[in-house]
């Protein structure tokens, strides 16, 4: 048996900055992940090189069932306080676009970093050793593991969500809420491809590879303005990894194809300067050939000369290419999804330290809790977030 204050359960982004920051407070952390190596997502992220934060960060960036619930950590820890840390520790890192930076080099300086300040913190990190109970006792609780007991005053539940299954994902932090009667939000995969229905996949058959710059629009409204991405299995890129935080089983989309075009306008200077050339050739060099002549093949956008083109023609390809209706089969589910929407429900923690409210000194951070981010950095940024909070907490 192991006496300590704390035991954070996970040795992810939030976890191990919770770790770090009860560390520096004189707290005995010990940090337990069932996981070979600390971080396995941080590792993975951002074609690996982890888009660690973004600039633009803001409580609007989110997905929760209660949207305030994130604004008192957020304004507590900006991403500018990461990017001090980082500097801090000499990690060299580059700004892409819409407020997202990535390191130079590797996604292992940030889990170095976060590692390093655990070690100088005094935390201890306990690898492949997964929990299989926690307990209330009359002094706090009682963690059972793979490997030891541990006899603690605090539980910080930083667990993950159902994202990527071969990284070891794990139900344990909702099965521990379950057991202390905390609500849980049915959860569901979020940032993932989309898969499509079979006649779909048979009209895009050879398209794999094509990136188009879009807005991509859901039914309720929702839009994002980037990229897509044809896939031997569906469309996934950035627009639609966006998209599918708000989709619904069922619903379609709409995808603007040319969202700096008016194809009507342009169509008429084609016209004026070029009428004797083909819709298909003139289109060609707006948008990608093979995507043109996949849709002319499938007799979805017509081949005439620019001059042979009616008003009525003009204005069924401007529907067609300004509010492109895809219908999804699905998603790829858990397995390629980069987070998992819903989790433990914040109405049941405080906002401030993320402690249960039915539990004292039950902690709940990271993505196991309701609360998602966008694609480009914001999941990175609620977990130092919620891991600085809770750790001058618990």
């Amino acid at each position: 048996m192991v006496q300590t204050d704390v035991v954070v359960i996970g040795a992810g982004a939030a976890g191990l900055m919770c770790a770090a920051t009860a560390g520096y407070r004189g707290k005995k952390v010990t940090v337990v992940d069932m996981g070979k190596k600390a971080g396995r997502k941080i590792l993975i992220s951002g074609g690996g090189r982890c888009n660690f934060t973004n600039e633009n960060a803001t409580p609007e960036n989110y997905l929760c069932n209660n949207p305030h619930f994130i604004k008192s950590a957020l304004s507590r820890y900006s991403p500018q306080d990461f990017i001090e840390l980082v500097e801090r520790h000499g990690v060299e890192y580059h700004h892409k676009t819409l407020g997202q930076l990535f390191c130079d080099n590797t996604a292992q300086n940030i889990v170095d970093v976060l590692l390093t300040e655990c070690e100088w913190a005094g935390v201890t990190v306990k690898l492949r050793n997964e929990v299989t109970s926690v307990h209330k006792t009359a002094e706090g609780f009682s963690v059972k593991t793979t490997e030891n007991v541990y006899q603690c005053h605090s539980v910080v539940v930083a667990s993950g969500g159902l994202t990527m299954p071969k990284l070891g994902a794990s139900p344990i932090g909702y099965k521990i809420a379950e057991q202390f009667s905390i609500n849980l939000f049915p959860t569901t995969a979020a940032l993932v491809p989309f898969t499509l229905h079979e006649h779909d996949k048979e009209r895009f058959e050879g398209l794999s590879g094509i990136s188009i710059p879009t807005i991509v629009t859901s039914e309720n409204g929702i839009s994002f303005k980037e990229n897509i991405l044809f896939t031997h299995r569906g469309l996934s890129g950035p627009a639609i990894l966006q998209i599918s935080s708000f989709w619904k089983a069922g619903e379609s989309v709409s995808i603007n194809l040319l969202p700096g075009l008016n194809i009507v306008e342009t169509i008429k200077e084609w016209r004026d300067a070029s009428g004797q050339k083909s819709l298909k050739n003139m289109l060609a060099t707006i948008l990608p050939k093979r995507f043109i002549e996949k849709m002319i093949s499938q007799q979805e956008i017509i081949d005439k000369t620019i001059n042979q083109l009616s008003k009525d023609e003009m204005l069924s390809l401007a529907e067609y290419v300004h509010n492109w209706q895809i219908k999804p089969n699905g998603t790829e589910g858990y397995r390629t999804a980069e987070v998992t929407l819903g989790g433990v429900d914040t109405d049941e923690l405080s906002s401030k330290t993320f402690e249960s409210k039915k539990v004292p000194n039950l902690y709940f951070i990271g993505e196991v809790i309701d609360v998602t981010g966008w694609l480009g950095g914001y999941n990175f940024q609620a977990c130092w977030a919620q891991g600085m909070a809770c750790g001058q907490a618990c």
